[in-house]
């Protein structure tokens, strides 16, 4: 009897693993898949690229002197009703703005601090600091300070377009902000808007 119980649940599980959709890939490059009311990998994307071509078009990046920014990411507000990682938005923005040439990040200050750097600092004055080739730990007086950093935001608002059907605003904002002088060198707003069901679930 109970040889025949286990025998059915078994072929009960075979049969439902069956009729359930078969998992695929999505083409990152090309998807033209159906739109969600939340943000999604492309609004992502998008949001990243026209802030960066708005920032590097604006010549706020550019030295007289032909060298390079370093750059530390700031705070970024999440001001939506869903949990986002702005560690997303900002790793797209950051690689931009490395492969433009501009600027170079640093790891050393900012809300994407290293705490590795700090740590092989310790290690000289630490009981493994014999361990180590002293000319191979970093001294003091070598970090880089920051002379830019770029913050922002993202904030959503929703709008009832009619009886039936709900408008979804995303607001992501950045600036660039001098750190010697406090002035502001850049700053822009990307928009992206959805129109959908008010059953559609925005969060």
């Amino acid at each position: 009897m109970k040889t025949a119980i286990l025998q059915s649940i078994v072929l009960s599980v075979i049969l439902l693993a069956g009729c359930a959709p078969q998992t695929s890939y999505i083409d990152t490059m090309h998807d033209a898949g159906k739109p969600v009311m939340a943000l999604d990998y492309r609004d992502f994307d998008q949001a990243a690229s026209e802030m960066v071509q708005s920032m590097l078009g604006s010549g706020a990046l550019k030295k007289a002197d032909g060298s390079r920014y370093v750059m530390a990411t700031g705070r970024i507000l999440n001001d939506t009703m869903q949990r986002i990682d702005t560690d997303q938005l900002m790793a797209k923005v950051e690689q931009e703005l490395l492969n433009s040439g501009q600027v170079v990040m640093t790891s050393a200050a900012g809300s994407k601090t290293d705490q590795l750097i700090y740590d092989m600092r310790d290690v000289k004055d630490s009981d493994v600091g014999d361990e180590f080739d002293s000319n191979t730990v970093a001294a003091k007086g070598q970090l880089i300070a920051p002379e830019l950093s770029v913050s922002g935001k993202i904030f959503q608002r929703n709008i009832r377009y009619d009886n039936n059907r709900q408008q979804v605003e995303y607001y992501f904002q950045l600036q660039v902000t001098n750190l010697t002088n406090g002035l502001r060198f850049w700053q822009n707003e990307t928009l992206i808007g959805k129109r959908g069901s008010n059953k559609s679930v925005a969060w």
